[in-house]
Formats: structure tokens, sequence, C-alpha cells
């Protein structure tokens, strides 16, 4: 297939090219754009050179098959009109589209079906928070329908791209070496705090960031559930941890949602009863570089005979974003195998 990655500098740009690679997607030809700053810059893929082409309102995507694309909701809006005009299918990595009535918001593991469905040319990859819980919630939706979910978010600084990343670096080394710490990226300093606000307020005081988590779950798993979410970033570098309470329609014991989630596709049970695994549960230093959602302090709710408790990490520069993208387009070739 004919292959373009729009924002190929990006950290997900760069996690799309592993991703493609590693799982040996079938790229005939690939063709990467950016930005003026990133225009130029070569990257090898499947042992060849390939040069970022600048984007822009004379690119050309006749011929190409896929575009994935993550260089911000307003690159997509600008410039999905020209990607999609001669059938290419676009599948953005941006906001810009998700809550659109005619783009589907797709995690494979959860709503396939509706990949199928993209009148417009564009499928749109859920927010990386909202995609590793929904994987897991899937799980025990199977056994019970879920009323709600209270989620509270521990964000890694590489939600925030590989700048910030950079930046949490540097502000650990000039914190320890006694200097004012470096901020840009986020609101405030990241090293040795947390902060509990990712992305604007909204009227009714939760962060847009927040509102994703609830919108976006109920449109994937087409349910009317109902999710309260407090996203904090926390200084850690790569993947994001979440902290999960689901109330459902029946009670549930530990065990039989334990046993969901050992099965469930796409999760990984980390059990402190397993002997096999090498840590109790599941923590973002020990998992950053891997595919599946990992969970772990499955526990009946004390206070309500309905609520079950747990906890999940996974890398959302890869389930959150890259191989989730790569993971549709899979599902879309293997109907048409």
């Amino acid at each position: 297939m004919n292959i373009a990655i729009v924002g190929a500098s990006g950290a997900v740009g760069q996690e799309l090219l592993k991703v493609l690679e590693q799982r040996q997607f079938p790229v005939d030809n690939l063709r990467l754009f950016g930005s003026e700053r990133s225009e130029g810059s070569v990257y090898c893929f499947q042992g060849k050179n390939v040069k970022v082409e600048l984007l822009s309102p004379q690119s050309d995507f006749s011929g190409i098959d896929i575009a994935f694309v993550s260089a911000g909701a307003s690159v997509s809006k600008q410039y999905a009109e020209l990607i999609t005009r001669h059938g290419t299918l676009m599948i953005d990595n941006s906001k810009a589209f998700r809550m659109d009535s005619e783009v589907p918001l797709v995690v494979p593991e959860v709503n396939p079906d509706d990949a199928f469905v993209a009148p417009k040319h564009i499928i749109a990859n859920p927010n990386c928070t909202t995609i590793q819980m929904v994987v897991a919630l899937n799980a025990i939706e199977q056994l019970s329908h879920i009323r709600r979910v209270h989620v509270a978010t521990y964000q890694a600084a590489s939600g925030a791209g590989a700048q910030a990343m950079r930046e949490l670096e540097t502000q650990y080394r000039q914190v320890l070496a006694g200097e004012q710490p470096t901020v840009d990226k986020f609101a405030y300093q990241l090293a040795f705090n947390l902060i509990p606000q990712i992305d604007v307020f909204c009227d009714n005081d939760y962060t847009l960031e927040e509102m994703k988590m609830h919108n976006e779950t109920r449109k994937i798993m087409h349910s009317d559930l109902s999710v309260s979410a407090t996203c904090v970033r926390v200084p850690s570098l790569r993947a994001h941890s979440e902290v999960i309470w689901v109330e459902t329609e029946q009670p549930l014991s530990a065990d039989v949602v334990s046993d969901a989630f050992s099965h469930a596709k796409g999760c990984v049970l980390m059990d402190r009863s397993d002997k096999s695994s090498a840590y109790p549960y599941p923590m973002p230093l020990f998992l950053s570089g891997k595919d599946e959602v990992f969970i772990g302090r499955v526990r009946q709710d004390i206070t309500n005979p309905c609520g079950i408790s747990f906890w999940c990490v996974s890398d959302q520069i890869r389930k959150g974003a890259a191989l989730n993208a790569v993971q549709i387009a899979e599902l879309l070739i293997s109907k048409q195998n």
C-alpha cells in the first residue's frame, strides 16, 4: 500500500514509523510530510532513507491509500479535504473530528465494525486516555452493562509531546543543580510536582481532556454510561496510568472480572498472586514501549456491591496513538483480503 505520515517528525510520527516496520505493515511506498522546521529531515524506513516533504496547499496525496495524520487539530482541519480529495483514507490522531457524527471513532478491540462506515474518508483515533480505558471497560461490559465510571488519570510528560519529555528531563537536572527550572511546555514546573489540569477548563469546571473521556467513551462503546474524570499530569516520562472505578448493573466479583481481563483482547492482567509476573502490578517505568493495556489491583468496591476498582497502565504513544492507528489500518486491510 502507499502510505503517508503527516507530522512525521513528532513523537507520534516517529512511533508510527517504528510500529509500521515492527508489525511488517505492507508498505510499497512511504511519503513523509511535515512543517518547514522538519522539511528535508531524513528518516530510515525498511532500510531506505525517506525525506520529509513540506506539507502545503500544493501537496499532492493522489495515489496514497492511507494517510496517518498526527500534526494537531488545526492542521487536520485545514488539510482534511486536500488529503481525502482523491480517495485517500485519513486516520487522524487529533481531536478535530472525534465527535463528528460522520467520522467513526475507533478502538479495534472495542468497536471494529465502525471503521467500515467512514463517508468522509476520515477515521478518528480517540484520545490516548480514552483508548486504554475502553479496552479495559469493554471486558467488563461483556459481563454486565456499565452504568457509570469514575477515573483519575496519571498522565506522563510524553502526552504533551517530545519537547515536553525533554523539558521534564531538563527541569530535573536544573532543580537538582539548584537552578531555576525552565517552564515552557507546561503551565507550571512538572519536576517533583503534579499538575491537576490537562487542556483548558470548560464551563462546567471539567477540563477538555476530562470531557473527552466522557464523550468519546460513550461514542466508542455506543453506551449511555457516564464518565467522570480527573486528569493529572505527573512527572514520569512515558506511559499513562489510570485508577478506574466502575459501577455495573449486576454485581460482579473481583475474580470474575480478573478472569475477563486475563482473556480480553489487548489486555494483560498483572496480579500479585501470579508468581510468574516480574511485578505485582503495572507500573509505567517498566511498561513503556509495550503494546497492551496492563491491568492490576482489581478489587470489589467496599462501598457498593456493584462496584469494581482497578488500575491500568498503557504506553500512550503506542496504544494510545500510533499503534491504535495502525491497528485500524490493519483491520481495514484484513477485510479486503
